[in-house]
């Protein structure tokens, strides 16, 4: 028996290993960690949203810093939430899934992209239309792999 419970372990590593990624990256905090996705293109800036202001979408909690930025976001989720399922864009580009800093962003044609830390955002900006166009192409097998 009590090998049996020494396994289990070992057969929950495993399975947690091949599960799929979710389609949005979030954390206890929600997606963005906590940060309004509408205030980067109304105040061209991260805000961090507020418990009163959430909305749930694709599996995640979205936070607001107002009933205005819900609603706009309910009418056309496509339109404020970063690419990628808000995953790092440098990392989708090279094939892999990595956190973001709600710091490292920048839109591009109306698109909102985030990435790992400020490093990295300055490394993609250098190249951002390739690294775009690539992870388009690796969106969304990424979170298979």
């Amino acid at each position: 028996m009590k090998r049996y419970f020494a396994i289990i372990p070992l057969i929950l590593i495993t399975l947690s290993s091949c599960a799929q990624k979710g389609e949005v990256y979030a954390t206890r905090k929600g997606a963005i960690q906590g940060y309004d996705p509408v205030a980067y293109f109304t105040d061209q800036k991260p805000v961090k949203g507020s418990d009163e202001h959430t909305y749930e979408w694709k599996g995640a909690t979205w936070y607001f810093a107002s009933a205005e930025n819900v609603q706009a976001f309910e009418a056309n989720p496509e339109q404020y939430a970063p690419q990628y399922g808000g995953y790092c864009a440098y990392a989708v580009a090279n094939g892999y899934t990595a956190k973001i800093d709600p710091e490292a962003w920048k839109i591009v044609d109306g698109k909102l992209y985030l990435n790992y830390n400020k490093k990295v955002q300055a490394d993609w900006e250098a190249n951002q239309a390739n690294f775009i166009q690539q992870a388009n192409q690796n969106w969304p097998k990424v979170l298979t792999e």
